[in-house]
């Protein structure tokens, strides 16, 4: 018997553009929804722009799995549109600035007032209320007020970026979290209702103790570079050809550690004998496990603290995943037919279902508006109404 996805026969509108809404999409869909993607009509998302190197790829994976159709959101004939959607949905996703949904007529009263099972997914910098709710905010923003930033890089130097839109997909991930929280609600209820996913606060969601540390003892984080402070050993460690991460802090670990690097005695040290000392001594013993690693390559020192069974890997890029045994057996990475580049390889569907597995169904579309007839016809609207809208730019 086929397997669906766990959310066939959900149906997703998304209009959001960027990261925080179309990531949001993709997880839906990559969960098995049917998610229709509404686009400017033109240029359609930026994300179709987007990415690093000399060819934009971002676009292949936070499209896939959808549908996408054109439509002028800005102009009545557009708006009049997204309530047709809206009342076959199940959800709805924007992250537009707060207010502009309601300037469009497209707010929750009105699309509740169409569908009132309709689950909106509202993600923006700031969420929808309070004194900063009308500010412009993207991720950095959010990784700044969440307290991300101040504690990413080294002591020595400014804030630093992590190299991902940590904060855009975060909030994304949060907002998706909660639309499957109140399609359950909506079980018990019968009712849709308004998912709120801020920017600055998924990203406080994720920040461990570090209020309470101050606001007990008067601790605050600092930036740290590659270490955890008082977490000892824990580091990217010099090899011969590169480096390698190891991961030594417990007791036992640590014991297997020393013996591996042919230091037995290390671990009766009184410098470094439990989790406390060797948070004290940190710097030393950091010192001398670089001593030890930069005599050696990447695989020997691999080698060892897989024979001793001590927590280490080595730093991938994407050759090393392609090229990786485990990524493969878990299919970790899977090729997908391209519209526009052929066969590539992106990142499979997480997490991993036993029974109603995620799937890669559908490439990004090469073209804004590729679904217009399908969708739109299936709303009952005719192909020489559409080929009108075309012509007057609603589409």
């Amino acid at each position: 018997m086929e397997k669906h996805g766990a959310l066939h026969g959900i149906r997703v509108i998304e209009l959001g553009q960027l990261i925080a809404g179309p990531f949001c999409g993709q997880l839906l869909g990559d969960m098995g929804a049917e998610v229709i993607k509404v686009e400017p009509p033109g240029a359609g998302d930026p994300m179709r722009q987007w990415g690093r190197g000399d060819d934009k790829l971002w676009w292949e994976v936070v499209a896939r799995n959808k549908q996408t159709v054109s439509a002028n959101l800005r102009v009545p004939g557009g708006q009049a549109l997204v309530r047709r959607l809206a009342e076959t949905a199940d959800i709805l996703i924007e992250n537009f600035k707060p207010g502009t949904m309601e300037k469009w007529g497209l707010g929750p009263d009105d699309l509740h007032a169409l569908n009132p099972r309709l689950i909106i997914v509202r993600v923006s910098g700031y969420g929808q209320s309070g004194p900063y709710s009308g500010r412009a905010g993207f991720g950095g923003i959010g990784e700044a007020m969440g307290g991300w930033r101040y504690i990413v890089g080294d002591p020595d130097r400014p804030p630093s970026r992590m190299g991902i839109s940590i904060g855009d997909s975060l909030a994304a991930t949060y907002g998706c979290m909660g639309a499957l929280a109140a399609l359950h609600a909506r079980e018990r209820t019968g009712r849709g209702q308004v998912v709120d996913s801020a920017l600055y606060e998924a990203v406080l969601q994720v920040m461990e103790s570090l209020v309470p540390e101050y606001e007990v003892s008067g601790y605050i984080r600092e930036r740290s570079g590659s270490v955890l402070p008082g977490i000892a050993p824990s580091n990217v460690y010099p090899c011969s050809d590169g480096e390698f991460l190891i991961g030594g802090n417990q007791d036992a670990v640590f014991g297997r550690l020393c013996t591996a690097m042919g230091r037995p005695e290390l671990a009766s040290d009184a410098r470094y004998a439990t989790h406390i000392a060797r948070g004290a001594h940190q710097v030393e013993l950091d010192a001398l496990i670089a001593e030890w690693t930069s005599a050696r390559t990447v695989a020997e020192v691999e080698a060892a603290m897989l024979e001793y069974s001590v927590p280490a890997g080595t730093i991938f890029r994407a050759p090393e995943m392609l090229a990786d045994p485990h990524f493969a057996a878990r299919e970790a990475l899977v090729p997908v037919e391209t519209e526009r580049w052929g066969r590539i390889h992106m990142q499979n569907c997480f997490p991993k279902l036993s029974d109603t597995p995620g799937s890669i169904r559908t490439p990004a579309s090469a073209t804004v508006g590729r679904d217009n007839q399908a969708v739109y016809g299936a709303l009952g609207i005719a192909a020489d109404e559409i080929a009108q809208m075309t012509a007057d730019g609603i589409i």
